[in-house]
């Protein structure tokens, strides 16, 4: 596990601090720097009996960054409907190919709207488009050894004279 502050691998125990409101999993000496948040105990570790077998680790839940692949591509909009043009479809061509409302692809071509995920999945299947901006090769190139910024690279911390 690595600490999400300063990025450092965790040895030991980890801890859980809130710095504004944002809860963060950091190593020991990163803990100072917030506010330790209490961790609800398990109830089937003190209520384990002898002989019978202690309960699973509960999995992390998922994040909001684990389902990123990416950014949308600034151009959106025109990609979506010079896509659509080249195959001769319509608004509402397109929007009963992917089973969506037609208003939903005139929002998204006028730029009112950035179609969520879902959508976008959608759009790209029917279209035959890119609308992401990750490349293929950067997701298989980072991998467990690469080194990644933090928020412990961009800040710096001021030292307390007690």
């Amino acid at each position: 596990m690595q600490c999400e502050l300063c990025g450092a691998p965790i040895v030991g125990p980890s801890k859980t601090i809130q710095i504004e409101g944002a809860e963060l999993c950091v190593c020991v000496r990163c803990a100072k720097h917030g506010t330790e948040v209490q961790q609800p105990r398990r109830k089937g570790a003190a209520q384990a009996k002898p002989g019978l077998a202690a309960p699973q680790a509960k999995r992390r839940p998922r994040d909001v960054f684990d389902l990123m692949e990416g950014e949308i591509v600034d151009d959106y909009a025109d990609r979506i409907r010079v896509a659509r043009e080249e195959k001769e479809w319509s608004a509402l061509d397109l929007a009963r190919a992917i089973k969506e409302r037609e208003i939903l692809i005139k929002k998204i071509e006028k730029r009112d709207l950035i179609p969520e995920d879902e959508v976008r999945r959608k759009l790209e299947k029917a279209l035959n488009i890119r609308l992401i901006d990750a490349p293929e090769d950067s997701i298989s190139a980072s991998g467990p050894g690469r080194v990644t910024m933090t928020v412990g690279d961009v800040i710096s911390f001021k030292k307390s004279r007690k």
